[in-house]
C-alpha cells in the first residue's frame, strides 16, 4: 500500500522560510512524477511545483517561482519543498502528490499542473504565514 506523508508545515512570519517533506512508502518514485499542490480556505487545489522524474525539468507556478524549490532525495524516497520569502498569500494546506508511472514529455508538459495527473496524495500539512 502506497502512502505519502507530509511534514514541516507550521506558522511563520512573512519573509520567513519553511521546508516541507514528503516521505513515500510502498514503492519508489525516482522514475515517476512528483509534485506539490496547495489549497487555501474556500479555494480550489492549486499547483505549486512538479518534476516528471528525478533529474528532469522542474515546473513551478508563477506565484512561487524564484521563492520555492522542489527537490528529491531518492535514497530516502522523499521529496521536499523549500519555501523562502513566504507571503501571507502562501497560507494553505500543502499536499504532496505522485504519479504511478513516468509520462512522456509531451503529455507531462500539458498536465503537470493538473491534480488529475497524479495518483497518490498525502494528507496535507498546514502552512500559515502571518503578516
Amino acid at each position: 500500500q502506497v502512502q505519502l506523508v507530509e511534514s514541516g508545515g507550521g506558522l511563520v512570519q512573512a519573509g520567513g522560510s519553511l521546508k516541507l517533506s514528503c516521505v513515500a512508502s510502498g514503492r519508489t518514485f525516482s522514475n515517476s512524477p512528483v509534485g506539490w499542490f496547495r489549497q487555501a480556505p474556500g479555494k480550489e487545489r492549486d499547483f505549486v511545483a512538479a518534476q516528471r522524474y528525478s533529474g528532469a525539468n522542474i515546473y513551478y507556478a508563477d506565484s512561487v517561482k524564484g521563492r520555492f524549490t522542489i527537490s528529491r532525495e531518492n535514497a530516502k524516497n522523499t521529496w521536499y519543498l523549500q519555501m523562502n520569502r513566504l507571503e501571507p498569500e502562501d497560507t494553505a494546506i500543502y499536499y504532496c502528490a505522485a504519479g504511478s508511472q513516468r509520462p512522456i514529455y509531451s503529455e507531462f508538459s500539458r498536465t503537470y499542473n493538473d491534480a488529475r495527473a497524479y495518483d497518490y496524495w498525502g494528507q496535507g500539512t498546514q502552512v500559515t504565514v502571518s503578516s
